[in-house]
């Protein structure tokens, strides 16, 4: 792997695959209480810019099963959040511990934090993309699936950071990606130009969810105002309306498709609750994969 992880943009099919290779031994070795303290010492810092749950506690406990320690740094606390320039708590940082993970609002800042820092630097989110849990995604897919390359997956909902790095990592790992979104909330145009250059016809964006829906294997939805666009709700639950994944829309698909869902839910809005319940083993085996997935960058990034 490259020194960091800051989008699936960067990264070649077969690395991804090498990342949910490890995920799988750090999930087996968890499971039947095997020794992996692969990062004995180390230090994560951990920088929040935008709350969360599963990305926090995934990553602390992650570090702590490593053997390591995580450090959660909140934006509103640290100096980065009063101003101090990214290149100097970079500097900063890389003097004190031997990664950072980030979540933040935008890409650039994660990119100038990597540039500028001497350690490995983790994507924990921004506007743009979400690598790691995408990652945690294929990992759940491939483990129902037994594979991912030739699957149909779609995503239906905003063009946002989840659907960008969808697209990205299910074409990269071969599988063929359908997205359906409301005219003027595509996927961004980098990751647009992206799937253009993917051989054959693999990617397709449409306006109607049984269209991308249909024969699908796998089936992804998340919320329709993320985190920082609460006031566009109202005017986003108008433009989503028909956008529910529910029991109607699933039988267009395969049977035994999967339905993912990066929580949290907005049951009854982007997905009925009755298929929510449905597919509840799958939505939370994809959550706890996020610790397993997570774990494998770690240590791929910060071993000695």
């Amino acid at each position: 792997m490259q020194k960091d992880l800051l989008k699936l943009l960067d990264l070649t099919g077969q690395e991804i695959n090498e990342i949910l290779d490890v995920a799988d031994q750090m999930k087996y070795s968890q499971k039947h209480g095997i020794p992996h303290d692969y990062l004995r010492g180390k230090t994560l810092a951990m920088i929040f810019e935008k709350n969360s749950t599963r990305t926090r506690v995934s990553f602390e406990v992650g570090m702590y099963q490593l053997g390591g320690h995580a450090l959660f740094l909140s934006g509103k606390e640290s100096q980065i959040g009063r101003g101090e320039p990214v290149e100097d708590t970079a500097r900063v940082l890389s003097r004190y511990c031997d990664g950072i993970m980030i979540r933040t609002f935008a890409q650039e800042e994660v990119e100038e934090l990597a540039r500028c820092s001497t350690i490995p630097v983790i994507n924990g989110l921004t506007d743009f993309c979400h690598p790691c849990q995408v990652l945690a995604d294929l990992m759940t897919v491939r483990e129902k699936m037994t594979r991912l390359e030739g699957l149909k997956l779609a995503f239906i909902g905003d063009g946002n950071n989840m659907a960008n790095s969808l697209i990205v990592g299910g074409l990269k790992c071969g599988m063929y990606v359908s997205v359906a979104c409301p005219e003027g909330y595509e996927p961004d145009g980098r990751v647009l130009d992206f799937a253009k250059t993917v051989t054959g016809p693999k990617f397709q964006l449409v306006r109607t969810p049984a269209e991308a829906v249909k024969d699908a294997d796998v089936v992804i939805t998340d919320v329709w105002a993320s985190m920082g666009q609460e006031g566009e709700r109202e005017a986003r639950k108008k433009a989503f309306a028909g956008y529910c994944v529910d029991a109607d829309l699933m039988k267009l698909a395969h049977p035994g498709c999967m339905v993912q869902h990066c929580l949290p839910a907005h049951k009854g809005e982007e997905i009925a609750a009755d298929v929510f319940e449905a597919h509840a083993d799958e939505i939370f085996e994809e959550a706890e994969n996020r610790l397993h997935a997570q774990k494998a960058v770690l240590y791929l990034l910060m071993r000695d």
